[in-house]
């Protein structure tokens, strides 16, 4: 995903929409250094998506729809396709790298649904950072030979890695371009590892493509239901994509060059995705692969045991999810950190280490809630904490994207001076049924978990922002008493 500067601008540029001085403030900041091609700007789109999701959900979804798991993948694809369309449409109107808060607030400007969508956002990098760190956990224990079914390890390993994540964020990391092309083609290597051992047991006769087609659906519920439940899993491992429009501002041309780059990266994530989850049915049974925690290793042991490299793909694992934490948690400290300099949640939040320049008191907080979600899901071993935060990760995204795709449609009357990619109308108006039909509960089959999740995290958000309303009248009217004398 974007780096933290990146996010704490687009957090800054949410809030300045608010003020009356945006104009002239907008005029005095420097901007940003256009200095990405197609190819800078593919390379993150790619390593934006890849991550967490693939490397610990293909199990998951294997036992929700049992060897057809490719078919969700594919429809997730398609949804996060329909919302890349509005994307494109809107960043190509609006080239400045503030996402769907900006999109949302031109399009409807009620601050409180600007400032509740830039949360979301937020609450989003918690949920899939704390996911992140079960799936770290599972890929730990597999990689050092620790017990992986036993909670109580898993649990400690989980909170220590999110406590890591804390340190390196405190400590303060400088993200680049440079830096995220290396990080893509490590964990690009991982999954493309896993095709390679996968393709040498199926041309080696190790592999059953009869399952490949094969539906083994739970008992309560029907194949649709199964395959929508499924897909909702799924999405987690499509999002990302959406990030890259904070890169907008230092993309050469973006109206030219955005449209291709950003389809093409879904596109190769997709075939990579859909391949994966091909020869992962093919190579191992779907009684052993659904539920696991860690489903690629256990396609790389079963297809090439004796493969010394097949050793290395728990701590690519590792490197993947890790990374996917990392970053998650600078966003969302760095977008907290934002909408506290702007006085819309607590100044108290906007603290700046004097040494490090970190925002640790947004780092705290955030951490702070990452880890009571790692430790309240991790308690109830029949809700896996990859299904539950990963799951409402998507839930609180699709949340997002529908309203996106309806921000497209509504700003189409707002007409700018130069040319940018429109979508047909129709792909956004199946994006907001499609992202709306899979936030239901009744027919997305979600945990009612997620929806408990999400609306504890929300309506912390709703408490701050009224902490930080009651405390920006209390200042108003005390200058203005001043004022009076």
């Amino acid at each position: 995903m974007s780096g933290a500067g990146l996010a704490h601008k687009g957090a800054t540029d949410i809030m300045t929409i608010n003020e009356k001085a945006h104009d002239s403030t907008e005029a005095q900041q420097p901007e940003l250094k256009r200095v990405m091609g197609p190819k800078l700007l593919l390379l993150f789109i790619v390593g934006d998506i890849l991550g967490t999701g693939i490397y610990a959900l293909t199990g998951q979804v294997a036992a929700e729809v049992g060897g057809a798991a490719w078919i969700p993948f594919l429809i997730a694809f398609g949804v996060a396709l329909l919302t890349a369309c509005s994307y494109l449409e809107l960043v190509g109107k609006y080239p400045q790298a503030a996402g769907a808060a900006l999109y949302v607030h031109k399009a409807f400007g009620i601050h409180f649904v600007t400032f509740i969508v830039c949360f979301t956002v937020m609450c989003s990098g918690l949920t899939s950072a704390s996911a992140a760190s079960g799936a770290f956990a599972s890929n730990f224990a597999t990689g050092f030979g620790l017990d992986s079914t036993n909670p109580g390890i898993l649990l400690v390993v989980a909170l220590l890695f999110m406590v890591l994540i804390m340190a390196v964020n405190l400590r303060g990391v400088a993200e680049s371009v440079g830096l995220n092309v290396v990080l893509t083609l490590v964990e690009l290597s991982g999954l493309l590892l896993v095709i390679l051992i996968g393709c040498f047991a199926i041309f080696g006769g190790d592999a059953d493509f009869s399952r490949v087609v094969a539906f083994d659906t739970p008992e309560d519920k029907s194949i649709f239901l199964a395959i929508s439940t499924a897909t909702s899993l799924a999405f987690f491992a499509m999002v990302g994509f959406e990030d890259s429009v904070n890169m907008v501002e230092e993309v050469k041309n973006p109206s030219r060059i955005f449209p291709r780059a950003l389809l093409s990266g879904l596109t190769i994530t997709a075939i990579v995705y859909v391949t994966v989850a091909i020869i992962a049915v093919a190579v191992v049974p779907v009684g052993e692969l659904a539920g696991n925690d860690t489903p690629l290793v256990t396609v790389v042991q079963t297809a090439a045991p004796d493969f010394p490299i097949s050793a290395l793909i728990p701590f690519i694992s590792l490197f993947a999810v890790g990374n996917s934490a990392l970053i998650n948690m600078m966003m969302a400290s760095r977008l907290l950190y934002g909408m506290s300099k702007r006085g819309v949640l607590p100044s108290f939040l906007s603290k700046v280490h004097t040494k490090r320049q970190t925002p640790f008191a947004a780092i705290l907080f955030t951490t702070g809630i990452a880890l009571a979600l790692t430790a309240y899901v991790s308690i109830d071993p029949k809700n896996p904490l990859v299904i539950l935060l990963g799951g409402t990760t998507s839930l609180l995204l699709l949340a997002v994207f529908a309203l996106v795709n309806v921000s497209v449609l509504v700003l189409r009357r707002e007409k700018v001076d130069h040319e940018h990619f429109t979508t047909p109308t129709v792909l956004p108006v199946l994006g907001v049924i499609v992202c709306v039909y899979l936030v239901l509960p009744w027919s997305s089959g979600r945990p009612v978990e997620q929806y408990e999740i999400a609306g504890v995290l929300l309506g912390v958000g709703v408490v701050l922002w009224a902490i930080g309303r009651l405390a920006k009248s209390r200042s108003t009217a005390s200058d203005a008493t001043r004022r009076g004398r």
